[in-house]
């Protein structure tokens, strides 16, 4: 496990027991079950595992329920009832992302040789362009519960823009961390919201175990790490892809779906997601695949799923896809018991395969992802190959960012068809006119 550091107070002026979080009740262990107040702590102090959140969902008559939730926001407040925010989030000021298109892949599925159905989440499509703009606005709610002035994270690129945006937009302080020698692009889009943008001389791990440092420091104090103790709230905000998922697919669960890890959280809120749907009766209890994608430069959740291990042993990250380079993935662990639970799998893809997949995403569907969509397709491809996913089945796929924060995986290779002369004759003589 990633997270050692006992579990942190609340500032002493905050009294957690009146916090409105809606349907969220307690914290619990996810290791021994032990349940803690609502309050900013990420680790059980008896166990040192991770907490998470426990909920008093809402129960009855499911046609209501999705009926309440259609009619609701769209964006990922119209699940308000099974996240931990109160009953008035929408009227916050707030980015308000989610409820991102899922686009039926029919060109890509011909390429792939899926009959079943390949549908691509487009998580691009969220107002700093990814996935993270869901897990932040989570957090800013609980920061908001608990008092806290300043948003803090620390992050592989995407994580400090969104908590720049959102911070700038709620009103808050932002002070973000991030490795020395991200790409241009996620460095620029962090720091134009204004907030504090700190690069760290080493990788991603050396990153986070400084926030978690500082956490512990008086000079931490009033501050809110979005991914570490605000962590059990933040986590929670990507269940709301698997709401989203199931109700764009006319409330119904993907036969299988392929998920990239970075610290493996996203993939296993949406396991979370998926049964609580079951649990709530909005869907039929059936069963579905859950794949994990890892770029093989740092894949050591990969490693040990073929592995047959338990234990995910940390890696030094080395590949283009630093978004998902995080080398001590906090909940390998259990990514690993996801898989092997559905009947999924782990796989990685090299750097080669990475860029391959990124212009045939683009090329089929008009969606140029990130590095980490081109983990992903490139892993569903190499499933599909290896007979591990059913090309009759209905298949999801999760791009969950924009290539243009990641231009330099793919401009090496990427421009101008030709340059020619501005006359008609230099066109034909390029041999455009019939291509």
């Amino acid at each position: 496990m990633a997270v050692h550091t006992v579990a942190t107070p609340a500032p002493p002026s905050q009294d957690t027991s009146a916090v409105d979080l809606g349907p969220a009740v307690a914290l619990s262990c996810r290791e021994c079950g032990e349940r803690f107040p609502l309050g900013p702590v990420f680790a059980c102090v008896s166990c040192f595992g991770p907490l998470e959140v426990a909920y008093d969902l809402p129960t009855g008559d499911p046609e209501a329920l999705r009926a309440a939730i259609e009619a609701g926001p769209a964006n990922i407040w119209r699940y308000a009832p099974l996240l931990p925010v109160p009953a008035d989030v929408a009227t916050k000021p707030s980015l308000n992302p989610g409820f991102t298109q899922l686009v039926k892949a029919d060109h890509l599925a011909a390429e792939l040789g899926v009959t079943g159905g390949l549908y691509v989440k487009d998580d691009s499509g969220n107002p700093t362009h990814s996935f993270k703009d869901r897990v932040v606005a989570i957090a800013v709610e609980a920061a908001r519960a608990f008092g806290f002035t300043t948003l803090s994270c620390s992050s592989t690129g995407n994580l400090a823009g969104a908590v720049g945006a959102a911070a700038a937009r709620a009103g808050f302080r932002s002070c973000v961390f991030i490795p020395h020698d991200l790409e241009q692009g996620k460095v620029v889009m962090a720091a134009v919201y204004g907030g504090d943008l700190v690069g760290i001389e080493g990788n991603y791990d050396d990153v986070n175990r400084f926030c978690s440092e500082l956490i512990g420091d008086p000079l931490g104090e009033g501050w809110g790490f979005v991914n570490v103790n605000l962590r059990p709230y933040y986590g929670e905000g990507s269940k709301s892809l698997a709401y989203e998922i199931a109700e764009q697919l006319g409330w119904r669960l993907p036969d299988q779906i392929v998920i990239p890890v970075a610290s493996g959280s996203q993939l296993t809120k949406i396991d979370k997601g998926f049964k609580e749907l079951i649990a709530l009766g909005l869907v039929e209890d059936r069963p579905y695949k859950i794949f994990g994608a890892q770029a093989e430069g740092c894949s050591p959740v990969s490693t040990a799923y073929k592995a047959g291990h338990d234990v995910v042993r940390p890696q030094k990250p080395d590949t283009i896809a630093k978004s998902l380079a995080i080398g001590n993935p906090a909940d390998g662990p259990y990514v690993l018991d996801i898989a092997r639970r559905t009947g999924g799998a782990v796989e990685d893809v090299d750097d080669a395969q990475v860029v391959d997949a990124i212009k045939l995403l683009a090329r089929t569907e008009g969606i140029f992802a990130e590095t980490a969509g081109g983990v992903t397709v490139g892993v569903t491809r190499k499933l599909i190959e290896a007979g591990l996913i059913d090309p009759s089945l209905t298949t999801v796929v999760l791009n969950t960012g924009d290539g243009l924060k990641t231009l330099d995986a793919v401009a090496p290779t990427t421009g101008p068809t030709a340059t020619i002369r501005p006359d008609l004759d230099a066109f034909r003589a390029a041999g455009l006119a019939t291509s």
